[in-house]
């Protein structure tokens, strides 16, 4: 063994760094829940306009008139901060309201279903931790014996199977159907029994209970023979069943979370033919530091001789400053970083913007914006996955706009979404008795000058959602 010294340099983010990091990656709804946190514990720090911005016409930061407290007699800062953050969005006010609906949650909406019920504390208990554990696609995804453990475990509660049973029909019976399965056979079969009776109906709940699985795997010749049906029969309870609802909680956006529209962090309109970028004023807010605090300080200026309650105090004060600078300026440059990278994007895909034609989306990565506006690939990545857009072709997510490139057999380079969508074309124009296999969707690629790969196609008809062609083979 030995001792040896050994220099390093190394990066590292300052805490400050990170939280910064965070502003910029939160949609507009938390940004806004964000700061009214900040305000609620730092009483240095308030959301609205002081009297002085009715008299500064050019917007700057104005804060103190000359008679106010210079606040640096007491604490050392590096530079003059700017204490206020107007909004530089143009447009009229009635542009700026943009709506959105408010409502209860997935979990509240069960909840509201079970107060009516009279049951015992002990049932109503399971039925709450019950509606508690469904998740946002209608299903409770753990089995009987799991949540028996977990009830004995979080709830003290010693259930029987028969117990859970009975408590679980219960709230399988509320809406929407289907809500409250355990799987995706049992979600099918709680919506077809909700239905009135019929020959259809019935044949159906039977196909579901007992050849789940060959009706799954799309097996219609063994169906027909297990059942002694004709091909219209089965094509009756195909469309029967397809219009069942696969995920429940779905029309309840975000599940657990409230039910509201999507809110765009910026908006697009087109004006002579020229693109205009507005970011949504909710994303600009104006925040001040506290004029109460101007007075303290101004109170302890005038103490010739300082108790120590009054420099703990002064401390205090200082430290709630220097909080409430830095998150003005931290929402100031999550503001600058958002309208910098929006407007790259706009500019990379102009033709798009100003057309609404999808085939005029560029490739575009996450790092040619970055080498456009010179920061790092992750602030990108940030804004991207988490903002939307609003455009004259309806709301958009921003990471929709990103894509790699490829070029076709003339050596035109185009984007991956384009031959997405030729690709979704191809399959919804398939004559689905006998649907294209994957090396089949590869030749007709080929012959439109798209040469892919069998993989590549695979890899895009996932990410599609659309299964393989055994599973689109329809009677």
């Amino acid at each position: 063994m030995k001792q040896f010294l050994k220099l390093k340099l190394s990066q590292k983010l300052s805490p400050q760094q990170i939280q910064l990091m965070k502003l910029i990656q939160l949609p507009t709804l938390d940004f806004e829940q964000k700061i009214q946190r900040e305000i609620e514990e730092n009483p240095a720090l308030e959301q609205g306009q002081n009297s002085s911005d009715e008299n500064n016409d050019e917007g700057q930061d104005d804060y103190s008139d000359s008679d106010d407290l210079n606040i640096d007699d007491y604490i050392n800062y590096d530079d003059t901060p700017s204490y206020k953050l107007s909004s530089n969005n143009s447009g009229n006010q009635e542009d700026k309201n943009i709506p959105f609906a408010s409502g209860i949650s997935f979990t509240q909406h069960l909840l509201t279903q079970l107060k009516p019920i009279s049951l015992s504390e002990k049932k109503m208990k399971i039925a709450e931790f019950l509606v508690g554990s469904i998740d946002e696609s209608g299903y409770i995804r753990l089995d009987p014996d799991e949540i028996i453990d977990d009830l004995a475990f979080t709830q003290n509660l010693i259930v029987s199977n028969d117990e859970l049973e009975e408590v679980l029909k219960i709230v399988q019976e509320f809406d929407p159907p289907g809500v409250g399965a355990l799987s995706l056979q049992n979600c099918l079969i709680l919506q077809l029994k909700r239905k009135k009776s019929s020959v259809s109906i019935d044949l159906a709940i039977e196909i579901i209970e007992n050849s789940f699985e060959q009706f799954s795997k799309k097996h219609f010749e063994k169906l027909m023979n297990k059942y002694s049906i004709n091909e219209e029969q089965l094509k009756e309870v195909i469309t029967i069943i397809s219009k069942l609802n696969p995920k429940p909680g779905g029309s309840y956006s975000g599940g657990g979370k409230p039910v509201e529209q999507v809110i765009p962090d910026f908006k697009i309109s087109i004006e002579n033919n020229e693109l205009i970028l507005e970011l949504n004023y909710r994303n600009s807010p104006t925040l001040n530091i506290s004029r109460d605090y101007d007075e303290m300080l101004r109170g302890y200026k005038l103490e010739k001789n300082k108790s120590k309650s009054q420099r703990e105090a002064i401390q205090f004060i200082k430290q709630k400053l220097d909080s409430a600078k830095w998150f003005i300026d931290a929402v100031k440059q999550r503001q600058q970083t958002l309208f910098i990278t929006m407007q790259a994007i706009m500019n990379y895909q102009k033709e798009y913007f100003i057309t609404g034609d999808e085939r005029k989306i560029k490739p575009m990565i996450l790092k040619d914006i970055a080498n456009e506006i010179e920061m790092d690939i992750s602030t990108i990545s940030r804004v991207a996955n988490s903002k939307y857009v609003d455009t004259p072709y309806g709301t958009k997510l921003l990471k929709e706009f990103f894509s790699e490139s490829m070029k076709t057999t003339s050596g035109e380079e185009i984007s991956t979404i384009e031959i997405k969508k030729i690709l979704e074309k191809i399959i919804s124009n398939e004559n689905k008795r006998k649907p294209e296999t994957d090396e089949k969707l590869v030749k007709l690629l080929n012959e439109k000058g798209y040469k892919i790969a069998r993989r590549t196609v695979a890899k895009y008809r996932e990410q599609l959602n659309i299964p393989v062609a055994r599973l689109r083979k329809e009677i």
